[in-house]
């Protein structure tokens, strides 16, 4: 035969075996060898080369449909015997002439045996398909809710409607109720008299503030959501805790008033014994109090508001704010606590003064060393819970950004326990030299401490912002545990990102339609299986048993996706969102 990419050489030796034309002249008319492929033309150079060619073809098919014609007879005048397997024959026509048949003889006269002996293959041609109408919508349900919102129907109106009952979409609902969109459709233009006056209803409604259809909605919408899990400082033991209790028992919480609490005190300590000492390291103390106080009341209203519940305008939550007041709190740091700092000590050495009472300055540092040492001793404590709770060592979880608001605080009080040192010891030169430079000294020293605590803060919040990759070992592990799976021969385009502290896993899956047919098939009786398909006679009945099985294994696959997200979270509590797409 021809080459598969002659398709127009094809066709014409089908028409040829159907109308007796002959091919060298169907070829020429055609024009073929433009319709050829480059290797046949290569094969066939010229015309008279590929009509030979197809000639030959031609020859050998007549010569094999005459061989199996023959073979199939059995003889010239026996009749077939029963239950035997030649295929079904059909007499030619008065006055045709087959392929296969002898030519009559000008007198009218041929060889009735064997023309009577002789039989031609009758050909039935396949009825074509139908192609899929990817705009056909009615398949398409929805819920009570939205029925009787977008419809303006009563409860009672869905009655008399047929109910389907469908997976619910969250992880713990039980199965929810939906009805045809055309039913309701029909429902409501018989209630309404039609859809345009329901329209013009629901337009007047609007109009006169009556009937709110899009803020139901979003209550709805808001009430689903609240089954959503809170952030994780969230106590396990009560669902019905405010945001403001949250907030107070979370360990986050603590830290951040606590310090905010030490901060404040700090300041105004501070600010007395600047007053009365005039040391430029001293009111580099006062700035950065104030700044650590100011900074850590931001975190408090991020980490405060972070713990709302999602709603219909945010069904992420609010998670992204402990970020972005964290990332606030590090530019205020730079720019006040550094810039400050900075600017007093250049002046310090542009316009040197002497110190005054150095008690006062001892024991302020005294008294600030040891609040700001207590509140860094909570905020240690509470990044080595929070590691240890991940499996990551120390200075991993800080570098990693997973708790922004902790993160600020430990650094925060890390550098004012520093600074207290600084201010310390540059004080105390001073004060035996009698040469104030050292304090000026001091005041850019504890200035450009601060500019990096705050240049360390804004890059971690940003990039926790931004969208970064989890580790590695993670993803691979979390790779593994899919694959580990029975359902799931393969994944593709894995992406695995941590956003605010919340993991979100993203996957191409090649399923194994084998196994989750068998699984399909495991729920069912083999037996009754059997018995309803021999009952298969015509092609609606097959279409009509693949369609009811197909269904069924598509929700089969469902159930089997909700079954691996939920395993997957159970065994990584870090992730928030799965999303697995089959490929």
């Amino acid at each position: 035969m021809l080459r598969p990419l002659c398709h127009e050489a094809q066709l014409l030796l089908h028409q040829a075996l159907r109308s007796q034309l002959r091919v060298g002249v169907g070829l020429q008319q055609r024009k073929v060898s433009h319709h050829l492929c480059r290797d046949c033309q290569r094969q066939f150079s010229t015309t008279r080369k590929y009509i030979k060619k197809i000639q030959g073809t031609w020859s050998q098919t007549l010569a094999n449909l005459e061989r199996q014609l023959s073979s199939s007879t059995g003889s010239k005048d026996g009749p077939s015997e029963p239950g035997s397997s030649q295929p079904k024959m059909a007499a030619p026509a008065a006055g045709a002439q087959t392929p296969l048949s002898s030519p009559k003889s000008p007198d009218g006269s041929g060889d009735t045996k064997s023309s009577q002996s002789q039989k031609v293959l009758k050909v039935t041609p396949r009825a074509r398909k139908k192609s899929i109408d990817y705009s056909y919508t009615g398949n398409i349900y929805i819920l009570p809710v939205r029925a009787m919102n977008e419809y303006l129907l009563k409860p009672s109106d869905l009655d008399e409607l047929p109910k389907y009952s469908r997976r619910s979409p969250y992880e713990t609902g039980p199965k929810i109720v939906v009805y045809l969109r055309s039913d309701v459709e029909d429902l409501a233009g018989r209630v309404w008299g039609s859809l345009d006056k329901l329209n013009k209803e629901k337009h007047k409604l609007l109009q006169g503030d009556r009937y709110d259809v899009f803020e139901m909605r979003r209550l709805i919408d808001q009430h689903k959501l609240r089954v959503a899990a809170m952030s994780e400082d969230r106590p396990p033991t009560d669902k019905n805790y405010t945001v403001r209790e949250i907030f107070l028992e979370s360990g986050t919480g603590r830290v951040v008033m606590s310090a905010i609490f030490v901060n404040a005190l700090n300041s105004l300590i501070k600010l007395v014994a600047w007053i009365f000492t005039g040391s430029h390291s001293m009111f580099s103390e006062v700035i950065h109090s104030v700044a650590d106080t100011v900074n850590q009341v931001i975190l408090a209203f991020g980490l405060y508001h972070s713990m709302q519940k999602p709603d219909s305008d945010h069904p992420y939550g609010f998670v992204n704010l402990r970020h972005i007041s964290s990332l606030i709190s590090g530019v205020g740091i730079f720019c006040l606590g550094s810039g400050l700092s900075c600017y007093h000590g250049i002046q310090g050495f542009l316009h040197p003064e002497q110190l005054g009472s150095m008690y006062w300055a001892l024991g302020t540092l005294a008294a600030a060393f040891v609040s700001e040492g207590a509140t860094l001793l909570v905020a240690v404590n509470q990044v080595r819970k929070k590691s240890r709770a991940k499996n990551m060592r120390f200075w991993q979880y800080v570098q990693g950004g997973f708790d922004p608001n902790v993160n600020v605080v430990l650094l925060e009080d890390l550098a004012a326990v520093v600074g207290v040192g600084i201010a310390a010891a540059c004080m105390g030169i001073t004060h035996y030299t009698g040469n104030p430079f050292a304090d000026s000294l001091g005041s850019m020293l504890i200035g450009g401490l601060l500019g990096v605590v705050a240049t360390f803060i804004i890059t971690t919040n940003t990039e926790a912002l931004v969208g970064r990759s989890i580790p590695q070992t993670l993803k691979q592990q979390i790779s593994q545990d899919l694959e580990s799976d029975r359902m799931i021969r393969s994944l593709h385009d894995v992406k695995a990102t941590d956003m605010a502290g919340q993991v979100r896993f993203k996957a191409e899956v090649d399923f194994d339609g084998r196994e989750i047919t068998r699984a399909y098939l495991y729920k069912l009786d083999l037996e009754q299986l059997l018995a309803e398909m021999r009952e298969l006679q015509k092609v609606e009945d097959v279409e009509g048993f693949m369609l009811n099985h197909g269904e069924k294994i598509i929700d089969l696959l469902g159930e089997e996706v909700d079954r691996i997200e939920k395993k997957l979270k159970k065994t990584h509590p870090q992730l928030r969102h799965v999303d697995l797409e089959a490929l």
